[in-house]
């Protein structure tokens, strides 16, 4: 999957204080979920924002954003902004918050049945590893066999 890693990295920054934030592998980049629902994905170069489809007419006129279109179908709600649109910190700051606006109204997926969820959560900062625990060794002390008593002969009868 090739995608913009720097763009997907100004992503992470600005979501990393939200609490609940994901990424999964998606629509050829990395999509970030708030909140288990999509907000905002890194695709190529540019951005796939998800924001109130009331206002869908009005962003798709901005210049370098256009509208998703999947199998001939127009999806409101959904644009493409390309990297050229949100080079500025103000500029991509406005989709961010366009979309964190919209995501406590949109609607989740539903869950498929026996689906496997594969999923990475963001961290806040990368801590140093821990250090192995010791592992401190056990003495084996052999364990007593008690000895077996030699089997009665049965005495002939004649």
């Amino acid at each position: 999957m090739a995608y913009n890693e720097k763009l997907a990295d100004r992503l992470r920054e600005a979501l990393m204080d939200l609490p609940e934030v994901e990424e999964k592998k998606m629509f050829r980049g990395v999509t970030f979920m708030v909140n288990g629902k999509m907000c905002i994905s890194v695709s190529g170069d540019r951005l796939m924002c998800r924001f109130d489809p009331v206002l869908h007419d009005t962003v798709v006129e901005k210049e370098g954003v256009r509208a998703m279109i999947m199998k001939g179908r127009e999806y409101k709600g959904f644009a493409y902004v390309e990297e050229e649109a949100v080079k500025t910190k103000k500029a991509f700051d406005y989709w961010v918050e366009l979309c964190l606006d919209f995501n406590p109204r949109a609607k989740a997926s539903p869950k498929k049945k026996g689906a496997v969820k594969k999923k990475t959560t963001i961290a806040p900062k990368k801590r140093p590893a821990a250090p192995p625990k010791k592992s401190v060794p056990v003495k084996k002390t052999p364990v007593p066999q008690k000895k077996k008593a030699a089997p009665k002969k049965k005495a002939k009868k004649k």
